[in-house]
């Protein structure tokens, strides 16, 4: 054998095992903590799993990045008194929005909850107990803690439960995803947040904006936590600046449209 054709036949095997090594590592999901890095201003961040990746289980973390629009999301665990000045704003805007909410919160509030879908929000299923769901392997488990939100959400509003999915702290694992799309679930994760959560530190409304405003992105997932003071007291201004940068508010069931 020729000296070119070993040259020519080493190479072919080279690529092959690029390849090969490409589509591994774009088909593997581990076990995380949704995280991002933010890499450019104005452009959309990259996340511990690619949009590709997520596909492939009906979950994704950021839209159509061609487009200036926006999918607002709203985690909730209990109520703090600031839903009714969020769902103000949100009305004013004509900006439709999901609020992934667990079984406490729609036990002890059905009236906001039924708000909530009278306004045309969606409502989705942040589990019943907000527990780390990665660590429920067992699919009977990880069923029981969506299939509890689904019955209570019905008794409130007398509908089924949309089917949309957040892990509680956005923990997940690649079991996880297969089970959720096994339910008929679609995940929905997010290209921008902040450190609005705790309410012993609220960000002043400056350093909410200092976040917000320079973050946003075509296609943006945005999660909000609604316990958050600062995040009802901005809001209309916020969706105000948002319009004014040319973005339009889009519900989450886009996210999945092909």
């Amino acid at each position: 054998m020729k000296k070119r054709d070993i040259v020519i036949i080493l190479g072919a095997v080279a690529a092959a095992l690029i390849l090969s090594i490409s589509i591994l590592s774009d088909s593997a999901i581990e076990t995380a903590s949704w995280g991002l890095s933010y890499r450019t201003q104005g452009a959309a961040p990259i996340g511990p799993a690619s949009a590709k990746q997520l596909e492939e289980y009906d979950a994704a973390y950021l839209g159509n990045t061609a487009e200036k629009v926006i999918y607002l999301t709203f985690d909730a665990g209990y109520e703090n008194g600031c839903t009714e000045k969020i769902l103000e704003a949100l009305k004013k805007h004509n900006a439709p929005a999901a609020f992934f909410l667990v079984g406490n919160y729609v036990q002890k509030n059905p009236d906001l909850v039924r708000r909530m879908v009278a306004d045309g929000h969606i409502v989705g299923n942040h589990t019943m107990h907000h527990p780390d769901m990665s660590k429920l392997s067992e699919f009977s488990a990880f069923s029981k803690e969506l299939s509890q939100l689904e019955a209570i959400y019905k008794e409130v509003t007398g509908e089924d439960l949309p089917k949309f999915y957040r892990p509680p702290q956005g923990i997940y694992s690649q079991e996880n995803l297969k089970m959720a799309k096994q339910l008929g679930y679609k995940t929905v994760f997010w290209s921008l947040a902040y450190v609005d959560w705790n309410n012993n530190s609220q960000p002043t409304a400056k350093q909410a904006y200092d976040k917000l405003l320079p973050r946003i992105h075509n296609g943006a997932v945005v999660l909000l936590h609604s316990t958050s003071q600062t995040n009802a007291e901005i809001m209309d201004e916020l969706l105000t600046k948002w319009e004014e940068m040319g973005y339009r508010f889009a519900p989450i069931t886009e996210l999945f449209e092909k």
